[in-house]
């Protein structure tokens, strides 16, 4: 009896013991998780500590988290065990988790940014402003447009979670639509649908000279072994070698990254590599970092770089109600944490949409929307430059020349320049529980 119990106990004891080894290096991505997406949803997007902790922030160990938000302060605080981790929110930047630097140390390095448009959007006509066109485009079906709108908010049939919802047809708004408790001023998180905005920026400056993706990349650390051969090219095709772990379930890179250290990029910059350079595809939210900081090293001013967004791309195609977070070492985020209006990611499709062009204005050069039109070698014709491409057919049913931007738990922006179209869809679908390929098949067929 007494060998049986000491077993038992033993037993216990490693099974507590094995729970701690697993559980410790997991807990500040746990507070890290709740405390950031928290702060940027009730600071950014006006939603309430209720509704993501009873939606967002139900899963895992996620659900465990006691989260403190601080109104006066503008943080937010998340609790698990012997773990805590503090988002603090910035009027310009957003919000950021506190890692490595003190929260005084970190606003510090974020100067205020004029961020307003020279105009009155609601004044304005669409696309630079909100006042809508008063007649649809002909050759669509607007019967099948309602009904693809209704299924998309449906909750059945494989279309789950859906927060807005908008369609662009010649340009014009031919379906807008948002939950109960969302509108058109509501700011989504874009997740990877940052990507491509971070692919844009880049392009601009590429446009003016000021960066060349085609020449071996200047990090100090590379320069003894063959990461010296990496190119800006490689960063955006996702085959630039680096090692990478993308597995948003688990410890990984990506979640260490995001969450338990304050310099994304050196995070990256420390990374081996583990394939050849320029011949197979990766997909790394490191990467973009990466890209978003050597973007930040062209200019010879921070405080260019961070007005560089609105100077050169948001006001010029009219993106009035957004924020572009930073990480603790004051780069963009990328990867990651991009937030703006339906109306807004709408703005930034049309602009693909039409080659480059918005409001009879050229905003990207051709080389540069042929670049991003263009396949990554080693992708299998699954993927651009930060953005999704179709040649591949993963919507079977979907012309190939459409690219999207798509980001984790169902955030998307389909561009498809043949059918005149742009769909933007926001929500939280974990588990791909919405199907993009019913929702595109359903707009497609009200296309005459």
């Amino acid at each position: 009896m007494k060998k049986a119990l000491r077993i038992t106990l033993i037993v216990i004891l490693l099974a507590v013991i094995g729970a701690f080894i697993y559980v410790s290096p997991l807990m500040p991505i746990i507070t890290g998780y709740a405390a950031k997406n928290l702060a940027s949803a009730v600071f950014i997007s006006g939603r309430t500590q209720e509704s993501m902790e009873n939606e967002n922030l139900n899963f895992s160990f996620i659900k465990f988290t006691n989260n403190t938000v601080d109104v006066e302060k503008k943080t937010v605080t998340s609790r698990f065990l012997w773990s805590e981790s503090t988002a603090v929110f910035t009027d310009d930047f957003g919000c950021s988790l506190i890692k490595e630097v003190d929260e005084e140390t970190y606003k510090s390095k974020l100067p205020k940014l004029d961020r307003s448009l020279s105009y009155n959007p609601d004044t304005v006509a669409w696309p630079l402003g909100n006042v809508m066109p008063d007649s649809i485009p002909q050759g669509i079906d607007m019967d099948k447009i309602a009904a693809i709108t209704d299924k998309v908010f449906s909750n059945t049939d494989n279309l789950n979670g859906t927060f807005g919802f908008m369609i662009l047809y010649k340009g014009i708004p031919v379906a807008e639509r948002y939950r109960e408790d969302f509108d058109k001023n509501t700011r989504f998180l874009s997740w990877s649908m940052a990507k491509s905005l971070t692919s844009t920026l880049i392009g601009l400056r590429s446009d003016e000279g000021k960066l060349d993706i085609n020449q071996p990349l200047a990090v100090k650390e590379w320069q003894k072994d063959e990461r010296k051969n990496i190119t800006m090219r490689n960063l955006l095709n996702m085959n630039s070698g680096l090692e990478w772990n993308e597995n948003y379930g688990n410890l990984s890179d990506v979640t260490v990254m995001l969450h338990k250290v304050g310099d994304f990029a050196k995070y990256t910059r420390e990374k081996t590599l583990d394939l050849p350079i320029g011949t197979q595809y990766l997909y790394s939210s490191g990467t973009t970092n990466l890209a978003s900081y050597l973007l930040r090293k062209s200019f010879d001013k921070d405080q260019e770089y961070y007005a560089y967004p609105y100077e050169k791309l948001f006001r010029k195609i009219g993106i009035n109600n957004n924020l572009f977070e930073t990480d603790n070492a004051g780069t963009y985020v990328g990867s990651s944490y991009w937030y703006a209006s339906v109306r807004d990611y709408a703005r930034y499709g049309l602009l693909y949409a039409n080659k480059g062009y918005f409001a009879g204005q050229q905003i990207l050069s051709d080389e540069w929307v042929d670049f991003t039109y263009t396949t990554a070698p080693g992708s299998h014709d699954h993927y651009t430059a930060f953005f999704y491409a179709n040649k591949d057919k993963t919507f079977e049913n979907v012309p190939e020349d459409m690219i999207s931007c798509r980001g984790h738990n169902g955030q998307a922006i389909f561009i498809i320049p043949s059918k005149e179209l742009v769909i933007v869809r926001t929500g939280y679908s974990p588990n791909q529980s919405f199907s993009f390929g019913k929702m595109l098949d359903g707009v497609l067929s009200a296309i005459e």
